[in-house]
């Protein structure tokens, strides 16, 4: 029986031409895989059947826009999680879905292995291949990029060759990847960290130097879920792609950031995340005021870690899935409205209430009504800085001053 590889399929140049390469380089059938995590552009039938044009055996689509933003964007919203303060994680969580996706396949066609076309530089090539090894420990992954020597200059010349159904050009600089929670680009002129991005290479943001009118925004959540926008209930996808919209028209969302990739390198990377950003920050102000003191510092720390290990590919791993369950039990009252303003490339928060809230107005006004015991604060202070005091003491005794 003829050996079959899954391969993760995106439709364009280098996966269309890895269909052929890796057919040629192993003499393995290949069955396309193509999951849409709501990256707009073609739909997933013109894209199966391109698959089958380039000569793979079988093609499988999956629509997973509704998983992912259920499964993999709430999670990190409840996180906040934004790796190194900056990125929110959008290619890092799509690779668990895809890869869930690879494996069913897998399992459905009797393939022993799975391909991706990540290069040996990257952080995909990590998170793929530990994923795959997570859910499928028996199945193999081959990167033909990275094993099969399939650069650019040669997917070119290949699809050329063999005539295949792909629109290209030599000219064209850029790395892109993008999904509902947002849009990562980089390599080409953006690899000289001095040059500034030009204006062309942004899509699902206005460039913020003539905003609109400002645009409020009403967003409410229960148990840290946005459930609707300004009174209409949503889906969490809808509330996505209703603020990518939104927020992308003011320009909010766009990220320039120089990061350190698992691999040990640096690279600078430009992120475009509208939909995302703005509910991250509706979302932190709602704990501000539903969450207590020490669980929301804490929290943070876990936020944070969480972040780092979805980052290094490490979605299904025991540590990543205990801190879910810290974040889902501190969700338990993150439930009310947030309004924010989006203008001028920022998402200003102005307002917030909730039924949950720990924000107690009588404690904290300073006019009159004030239910705050002041008296007590002397004592409070004596006591908080008491081991401080003491140790201070000794110091001046050691030291004989």
């Amino acid at each position: 029986m003829t050996e079959r590889i899954v391969l993760a399929y995106s439709g364009g140049l280098d996966t269309s031409v890895a269909i052929g390469w890796i057919g040629e380089a192993t003499g393995a059938e290949v069955i396309a895989v193509a999951v849409d995590v709501g990256q707009g552009g073609e739909s997933l039938e013109t894209i199966r059947q391109r698959a089958l044009s380039c000569g793979a055996v079988e093609a499988y689509v999956a629509d997973a826009s509704d998983e992912f933003a259920n499964e993999y964007c709430v999670p990190t919203l409840k996180a906040n999680a934004l790796y190194q303060g900056h990125y929110p994680l959008v290619s890092a969580i799509s690779r668990p879905v895809i890869v869930k996706h690879l494996v069913k396949a897998a399992r459905e066609f009797g393939a022993t292995t799975v391909a991706h076309g990540c290069t040996g530089k990257g952080n995909d090539q990590v998170r793929f291949e530990v994923g795959i090894q997570t859910l499928g420990p028996d199945l193999k992954c081959i990167a033909p990029v990275r094993d099969l020597a399939l650069t650019r200059d040669k997917a070119i010349a290949f699809a050329e060759e063999k005539g295949l159904p792909i629109e290209t050009t030599k000219k064209n600089p850029y790395s892109i990847d993008q999904n509902v929670w947002g849009r990562a680009v980089e390599t080409g002129y953006l690899e000289d960290i001095w040059n500034a991005p030009t204006k062309d290479i942004y899509d699902y943001t206005a460039t913020p130097d003539f905003p609109p009118a400002p645009d409020e925004v009403i967003i409410s959540f229960e148990a840290g879920v946005p459930v609707a926008i300004d009174g209409v209930k949503v889906t969490p996808l809808q509330a996505i792609k209703e603020l990518n919209r939104r927020a992308g028209a003011q320009g909010v969302g766009r990220i320039d950031v120089v990061e350190d990739r698992l691999v040990g390198i640096k690279s600078r990377e430009i992120y475009e995340a509208p939909g995302a950003m703005a509910l991250i920050t509706a979302h932190k102000h709602l704990e501000d005021i539903t969450i207590e003191r020490e669980q929301a510092r804490f929290k943070a720390t876990v936020g944070q870690r969480w972040a780092e290990l979805v980052y290094d590919g490490q979605w299904f791993s025991p540590l990543k899935r205990s801190l879910d369950a810290f974040i889902e039990d501190t969700q338990r009252y993150v439930s009310g409205d947030i309004r924010m303003v989006l203008h001028g490339g920022q998402a200003i928060v102005n307002g917030r209430r909730s039924e949950t809230s720990l924000y107690d107005f009588d404690l904290a006004t300073y006019d009159t009504g004030d239910t705050f015991d002041q008296s007590q604060a002397k004592g409070f202070i004596e006591l908080w800085g008491m081991s401080a005091k003491v140790a201070s003491g000794r110091d001046l005794r050691v030291s004989g001053k």
